[in-house]
């Protein structure tokens, strides 16, 4: 099995090549698209959706989305501190080649918590939604949030792969766990978890703010390129 062997040297060359796409445009970009106080208005109107369409159930919706996300975000840190991979600009032999846009992080990176939230909501939300626009959408922001860690020059390609690994296996298990709470604690209130939809214009107002933030972030990052700000 020496291809085994090879993985971590392809994985390191993987990264060096995609690390090396950068410029200070892109720079600015990628440092929004990586911090979660970005997606603020889109979270929000996410969850807006699902005090719309669940009313009463919207409460123990959000208390397993949040331990969803906590179990994803705890679980990559545990197994960071018990693998120990270097990050990229922590590695010894390919540190001075990386390029690294805002902080270098811990020690470790394998696997990334970015990652792994951001997949983890996109597989739980998108069993709560059931609706295929809205799961195309999630999953192009699971991995532009994902691929901006790379970038950053944080996180090797299968540092993101294990962390979506992680956080789709607790996304479909966190979204399993609502629906048997549902059958068990509130099975003749309605509307059913496992039955309601997003709506077609409910997923349109998505992709809106989605446009609207993703717009706002490259018209910041062109007037901070014009006036030298980087």
């Amino acid at each position: 099995m020496e291809w085994l062997q090879n993985i971590p040297e392809i994985d390191k060359e993987l990264f060096l090549s995609l690390n090396s796409l950068h410029n200070p445009f892109w720079d600015t970009i990628m440092l929004m698209v990586t911090r979660k106080e970005t997606w603020i208005p889109f979270f929000a109107i996410i969850l807006f959706f699902i005090v719309k369409n669940y009313r009463s159930k919207a409460l123990p919706i959000f208390i397993i989305l949040a331990l969803t996300i906590l179990a994803s975000d705890q679980i990559s840190v545990l197994l960071k501190e018990n693998i120990q991979r270097f990050r990229p600009v922590h590695d010894p032999i390919i540190g001075p080649l990386v390029h690294n846009v805002l902080r270098k992080g811990s020690l470790y990176g394998f696997v990334s918590s970015h990652a792994a939230n951001g997949f983890a909501i996109f597989v739980f939300t998108s069993g709560l939604f059931k609706n295929w626009r809205y799961s195309v959408l999630l999953l192009f922001w699971a991995l532009l949030f994902s691929y901006s860690r790379i970038y950053s020059g944080v996180h090797y390609p299968l540092d993101i792969l294990g962390g979506a690994i992680l956080g789709w296996i607790i996304g479909v298990g966190c979204y399993k766990l609502l629906v048997l709470f549902e059958n068990r604690y509130f099975n003749k209130r309605q509307p059913k978890i496992s039955l309601t939809k997003l709506e077609n214009s409910q997923s349109l107002i998505i992709y809106l703010v989605f446009l609207v933030l993703m717009t706002t972030v490259f018209i910041v990052s062109s007037i901070l390129h014009h006036y030298d700000y980087l």
